[in-house]
């Protein structure tokens, strides 16, 4: 971690986090932080925990124990729907694209939960594809399109910290590209992001600091100034 990201607060704090879904203990003490303007990976294989953690932190998980806290308050024990509000939104895996919506409808969805948010003309300066396609049923969205419509859609909201699950899954090179930009653009403007991602070239090319997650808990951490030494490790962690 460099001297300047570690002299900026803690946006997001975990510590010893456990999740369950029914019987299945998925987390067994998942603990990290992200710092504010930073971009943050979770690395590991399929089934590590990873998805589990972004959803343990919103809370939309059956059972969590632990420590959540965001902007150094609790989340812990605050409903599902008053977790938003704190700061925080949440783009996952299946992007959750309404397709009997237009792109328009899609793009308004959200709340506006603070001020600051990003505004229409702003999201069509960095999704210029959505400005093309706003009336559009959702549904005939190639991926690319869906997956830029799900983060266009959170920037409108205010919230300053974003958990971003797999944005790059299945998605062509030149659309990778592009969220690459993105988020290098939202980094350049403040945000802090926590990424959840198994293509850890990708990830290179944005974050600045990454957890390696296996069997529910963090078992090493690699700054990104670090990945060519450690491609090694990183590849025996990751299986590539």
């Amino acid at each position: 971690m460099s001297d300047t990201s570690a002299k900026k607060p803690a946006v997001l704090k975990v510590e010893n986090l456990q999740a369950w879904y029914g019987e299945s203990h998925i987390l067994h003490g998942m603990t990290f932080d992200v710092n504010e303007g930073e971009v943050v990976t979770l690395l590991g294989r399929n089934g590590a925990g990873k998805t589990t953690t972004l959803r343990s932190i919103m809370g939309i998980v059956e059972a969590r124990t632990g420590v959540v806290e965001i902007n150094g308050k609790s989340a812990l024990s605050v409903p599902a729907h008053m977790i938003s509000p704190m700061g925080i939104a949440y783009c996952p895996e299946e992007r959750g694209i309404y397709k009997s919506l237009t792109v328009r409808e899609n793009l308004m969805l959200p709340p506006v939960i603070a001020p600051g948010g990003m505004t229409v003309d702003e999201i069509f300066e960095l999704f210029p594809n959505i400005a093309e396609r706003l009336n559009s049923g959702g549904g005939n969205l190639s991926g690319g399109e869906q997956q830029m419509l799900a983060i266009a859609r959170i920037l409108r909201t205010g919230c300053r910290l974003l958990l971003l699950d797999e944005p790059t899954e299945g998605l062509a090179p030149v659309i990778v590209q592009a969220i690459g930009r993105v988020l290098k653009t939202l980094k350049s403007r403040g945000y802090t992001i926590l990424l959840v991602e198994q293509n850890f070239r990708f990830a290179a090319t944005v974050a600045d600091r990454h957890y390696v997650v296996e069997h529910g808990q963090v078992i090493d951490q690699i700054a990104n100034s670090d990945i060519g030494r450690e491609s090694g490790r990183l590849h025996e962690y990751l299986g590539i």
